[in-house]
């Protein structure tokens, strides 16, 4: 029996046991047990591996240039509040290319669900070191090994007061699913870090690595202590997972839109007051 969202006659160009796969079940479960509705739900993603993701989902999509899946997703937010709203893709093209997008899409307070494949290399373009890659993990092209901090999005997103602010393992399904269902609940940003293996070109932070290496924050924590969330963002070794923090504000809609929910295209203008400003001008 296929799954609710399940997008039929597709090829998923993904190897076998990539970490992909667990995050695409991982959605569509819980699109389905959130009861969300297909004309009503848009996944926007770039480009790469994690990015190809919406073409295996029965919902709108929206396939954007590498990097640029947050102005979109903003875009379509903003024009049509009723919808569900996604962006997708992985470390590389979010944190990388689309890095200067995740920053605004932060401080606008956007109200999506921005969904992060963090496998810390390029899959897409055969193995070069992203964004989140280690210190001395060495491709084809860093020969000597990463020389860079690797970035930290949950850190960044903190200093910006981002509204939600998480990391799930993919090795650790349950735990994921239940914190990709609260982003999904959360009225405004919401990001969700997902550590995944790419099984062919990292062949260090595997699925047993991500599980060594992690660990869930407890019930003492409290989501609502943003110094408290800083102070874990910045542990790794072991890298906490779960709700780092979570805090209620007015989005980038309400405030652009006034209050006004209506989809643009069902707005209506007087059409003589358009003609009278393009005569004048």
């Amino acid at each position: 029996m296929s799954h609710p969202f399940e997008r039929e006659n597709v090829d998923i160009a993904w190897c076998p046991g990539c970490g992909n796969f667990g995050i695409l079940k991982l959605i569509k479960e819980v699109l389905d047990e959130l009861q969300a509705e297909r004309g009503s739900t848009v996944i926007v993603s770039g480009i790469g591996q994690a990015a190809k993701t919406p073409y295996y989902i029965d919902v709108n999509m929206f396939g954007v240039l590498h990097g640029r899946a947050l102005p979109v997703a903003t875009a379509i937010k903003a024009a049509n509040p009723g919808l569900t709203v996604i962006a997708e893709g992985g470390d590389g093209d979010m944190y990388g290319e689309g890095g200067n997008h995740f920053l605004h899409a932060v401080r606008r307070n956007v109200n999506i669900v921005h969904i992060v494949h963090n496998n810390m290399v390029y899959g897409l373009t055969k193995g070069q070191a992203s964004p989140t890659s280690q210190i001395g993990f060495t491709t084809k092209v860093q020969v000597d090994g990463v020389g860079n901090e690797p970035f930290n999005p949950l850190a960044v997103a903190l200093a910006l007061k981002a509204g939600f602010v998480s990391r799930v393992n993919i090795g650790n399904a349950a735990h994921a699913k239940e914190v990709l269902k609260a982003a999904f609940l959360h009225p405004g940003y919401a990001l969700v870090d997902i550590l995944q293996p790419c099984v062919t070109f990292n062949k260090i932070n595997t699925y047993h690595w991500f599980k060594e290496n992690t660990y869930l924050l407890d019930a003492s924590h409290d989501v609502t202590d943003i110094g408290a969330a800083v102070e874990k963002a910045f542990e790794t070794m072991p890298m906490p997972l779960g709700v780092l923090y979570k805090d209620i504000s007015s989005t980038f809609e309400q405030r652009v839109r006034r209050g006004d929910t209506k989809p643009l295209y069902a707005t209506r203008h007087d059409t003589a007051q358009i003609q009278d400003l393009f005569d004048r001008y």
